[in-house]
């Protein structure tokens, strides 16, 4: 049964945004909102860039960009100065900590949600706990350049660099690395998925009739390799792979069933320790007594 099915849609849903044409994956249902490209930030004049977000925020109200650690360093600064020149609280930055195929995966389930009648701090830290269910890696024809994934050890570098060698890397949830062999395949979801496949130069099926299999994946799908992978992994011999969650009425359910609070500085509702627009963190535990116990007197009193 679609637990959404009751649910009202926003009339102006929160804008996802992404910074590149590759991260803005097809949509996975009807409901699945497009994705808003910030293309080329670094090339443009940064008042048109200030523009565009205006215009973004002026539409929807508040805009959630993500984006991975391999872009450009000169993107992710103007991404912070456009925020910073615009003062406001309503434009989010995520940077999971993930490869970036599994970041245009987390950016169109918050698209998904964004189509619910979930408030826009809700959707942004929604991108934080659905981290938690995604199984992102690679089969690499090398591991010699590779520095993003802790736990790979000279050992393994080293052996990169025989002949043929292909590894199977998983990046997230628990770094690990194997040698890709039929028999050899890396650890995989305990609930059910779809597998996201994006073929880079490397030629092999092991993702496809080892992995897949292994992982029991529900469904298969392939897509463009993301520009940024080659420099995530360290090699453009790749094929890059993330296990998701595609139903909305799953999604839903996860992010409902969590405890929702309001942010102490912006107002806004959110799920978790800290709000993603305004990066406030909870007050500590006396700061927030005191100020419970003030407002309390307020209203008593009348002051």
């Amino acid at each position: 049964m679609d637990r959404t099915a009751g649910i009202g849609e926003l009339r102006v849903p929160t804008a996802i945004a992404v910074t590149g044409a590759d991260l803005a994956l097809p949509p996975q249902d009807e409901r699945t909102l497009p994705a808003v490209v910030l293309a080329d930030l670094d090339r443009q004049p940064l008042e048109q860039a200030l523009t565009a977000v205006q215009t973004l925020v002026e539409q929807h109200g508040h805009v959630i960009v993500l984006y991975s650690s391999a872009v450009p360093a000169a993107v992710e600064q103007r991404l912070h100065t456009v925020r910073s020149l615009l003062e406001s609280d309503r434009i989010a930055l995520f940077r999971p900590d993930l490869p970036p195929l599994a970041v245009a995966v987390l950016a169109r389930q918050l698209r998904q949600l964004a189509s619910c009648d979930l408030g826009p701090g809700v959707v942004a830290s929604a991108g934080r706990l659905l981290t938690h269910y995604l199984h992102a890696g690679a089969l690499l024809g090398s591991v010699a350049r590779l520095d993003r994934v802790p736990g790979v050890s000279v050992k393994s570098h080293a052996r990169s660099w025989v002949p043929g060698s292909q590894f199977g890397v998983l990046a997230h949830p628990q770094p690990q690395l194997v040698r890709a062999t039929p028999e050899t395949v890396l650890p995989g979801p305990e609930f059910g998925t779809w597998l996201l496949v994006a073929r880079g130069q490397l030629q092999s099926d092991w993702v496809t009739d080892a992995l897949a299999p292994a992982w029991k994946a529900q469904g298969l799908r392939e897509t463009t390799l993301p520009a940024e992978s080659a420099d995530w992994w360290g090699t453009g011999k790749a094929i890059e792979f993330c296990a998701y969650l595609p139903d909305l009425s799953v999604l839903y359910q996860l992010v409902a069933s969590v405890r929702q609070g309001v942010c102490h500085w912006c107002g806004i509702d959110v799920i978790g320790d800290r709000c993603v627009f305004c990066s406030a963190t909870p007050p500590p535990a006396a700061e927030l007594t005191a100020r419970t116990a003030h407002t309390a007197r307020a209203l008593t009193t009348g002051d």
